[in-house]
C-alpha cells in the first residue's frame, strides 16, 4: 500500500467516529478549488473553459481556512486550475498543517521545481505533492496538449523525492488507452520514487472539448481488468484496495457524492466535484438541501450511469472497509493479496499488444485532432 500508516489510521479513527455519531452522511475529503485557471489547456478538462474574467480571479485565503473548517473532512485536495499559480499556495499549506489536515495538491508540475528551489514547502507528513500524469511520455503530452511536459514533470517528482517529500500521481485514462503501455508507465512512476499511484476513468464534463474518449461501465472494467490483474509487486496504490477492485468489476458499489465535496469561488458546488447544478453557500445546505436521490448510479440521472470516478466512489469503498466486518476483511485480503492473476486477462494484454495505440490516431478518427492541436499551439 501507498498510505503511510498514520494517515490511514488518522481516516480510520475519523470513520468511526461518524458511525458511532450515527451521521448517515460526512465528507471524507474536502475538494478545494482556489482558481480556475491553468498553464496547460488538456483536452478532457472542464475547469479551464471558464470566460476569462473567471479565470482571472482566485479564492481569498481566508475563505479557503474557512471551506476548511466549516467542512471538517481530515484531508484536503487541492486541485484547480493549477494550484500553484494560486497566489496564496505557500500560506494556505502552512495553515492546513497547522490544523494536521492531510494535503494532496493536485499540480501538473510545470511549477513545482522552481517552487522547491525558492524552498515554497517544507517536507511533512501531511504534505502530498499529486502529479498528474496521464501516461507514458507522448501519450501524456499528447493528453496536456504540449509537448515535454512528461519530462518537465518527471524531473520536479525526482526532485522533491529526493528532498524528502511525498509524491504520488494522478492518472486518468480514457477509450483507447493502451493497457500495455499503462503499465509501463506503473514501472516508471515506481523508478522515480513515487510513494504511490492513483488511477481513474475519466468522466465526460460538460464543457470539456473532447466529449467521445470517455469510457462506458463495461468498457471501464475491462480495461481496469487488464492494467490491475497480474500485477506486479513493486507497485504502489495510494487508494483504497476496494476501489480498485470495484475498477475491476470485482465489486459493486453506488455513488457517494458528499464523499468528496467541492469548495470554489462560486461556493459549496452541487451536488458533487464532476456535475455543477447550482451553488450553496453553506457545507451544510450542500449536506441537508440537496436531493441525493437524484444522484448517483442507484438514481435515474443519465449523468451518473458511466461514472466510476474515485472522487464519487472511492468514499463508498472507504465507507465499506470501516463500516463492516467483510469490508475490513476485504480490504486486508487486497493488501495482502493483491496479485490478482488472471490467465484471461494476461491473454487479452498479449492481443492489445499487437494493435495501434496511437493517441493522435485515435483523434483523427473522432475528427477533432486538428482542433486539439491549434489549441496547444496557442498554449
Amino acid at each position: 500500500m501507498g498510505v503511510p500508516v498514520a494517515q490511514m489510521w488518522t481516516v480510520a479513527s475519523y470513520v468511526i467516529k461518524q458511525k458511532l455519531l450515527r451521521r448517515k452522511r460526512y465528507p471524507l475529503v474536502l475538494m478545494l478549488e482556489p482558481l480556475f485557471r491553468c498553464n496547460l489547456a488538456c483536452a478532457g478538462c472542464g475547469k479551464i473553459q471558464y470566460p476569462a474574467h473567471i479565470l482571472k480571479q482566485d479564492l481569498s485565503l481566508e475563505d479557503c481556512l474557512k471551506a476548511v473548517d466549516e467542512c471538517g473532512a481530515p484531508m484536503v485536495s487541492i486541485p484547480g486550475g493549477e494550484p500553484l499559480m494560486y497566489p496564496h499556495i505557500k500560506e494556505l499549506v502552512e495553515e492546513l498543517i497547522k490544523r494536521r489536515k492531510y494535503i494532496y495538491l493536485c499540480t501538473n508540475a510545470i511549477l513545482l521545481k522552481e517552487k522547491l528551489d525558492a524552498g515554497w514547502f517544507k517536507p511533512s507528513r501531511f504534505l502530498t505533492f499529486s502529479i498528474h500524469m496521464d501516461g507514458q511520455r507522448d501519450h501524456h503530452d499528447f493528453a496536456v496538449c504540449r509537448e515535454g511536459i512528461y519530462d518537465t514533470a518527471s524531473i520536479a517528482i525526482a526532485q522533491a523525492v529526493k528532498q524528502g517529500f511525498r509524491v504520488t500521481t494522478n492518472t486518468t485514462l480514457f477509450e483507447g488507452t493502451d493497457p500495455n503501455s499503462v503499465r509501463r508507465f506503473f514501472d516508471e512512476m515506481m523508478k522515480l520514487g513515487v510513494e504511490g499511484m492513483m488511477v481513474s476513468p475519466g468522466y465526460a464534463y460538460d464543457k470539456a472539448p473532447d466529449q467521445q474518449s470517455f469510457l462506458k461501465h463495461k468498457e471501464t472494467n475491462d480495461l481496469f481488468t487488464m492494467i490491475l490483474g497480474n500485477r506486479k509487486k513493486t507497485w504502489k496504490f495510494n487508494q483504497s484496495p476496494l476501489f480498485l477492485e470495484y475498477l475491476m468489476g470485482k465489486r459493486h458499489y453506488v455513488c457517494t457524492p458528499w464523499g468528496n465535496p467541492t469548495y470554489n469561488m462560486f461556493g459549496w458546488q452541487k451536488p458533487c466535484y464532476l456535475l455543477q447544478e447550482g451553488y450553496y453557500d453553506t457545507f451544510d445546505e450542500l449536506l441537508n438541501e440537496t436531493d441525493w436521490d437524484n444522484y448517483g448510479q442507484a438514481s435515474s440521472n443519465p449523468k451518473c450511469q458511466d461514472c466510476m470516478v474515485h472522487c464519487g466512489l472511492e468514499p463508498t469503498a472507504v465507507d465499506h472497509t470501516f463500516s463492516s466486518v467483510g469490508g475490513m476483511f476485504g480490504t486486508i485480503k487486497a493488501m495482502l493479496f493483491s496479485r490478482y492473476t488472471n490467465p484471461a486477462a494476461k491473454a487479452k494484454l498479449a492481443e492489445e499488444a499487437t494493435k495501434p495505440h496511437s493517441p493522435l490516431a485515435r483523434l483523427v478518427e473522432l475528427g477533432i485532432a486538428e482542433d486539439l492541436k491549434n489549441k496547444a499551439g496557442a498554449a
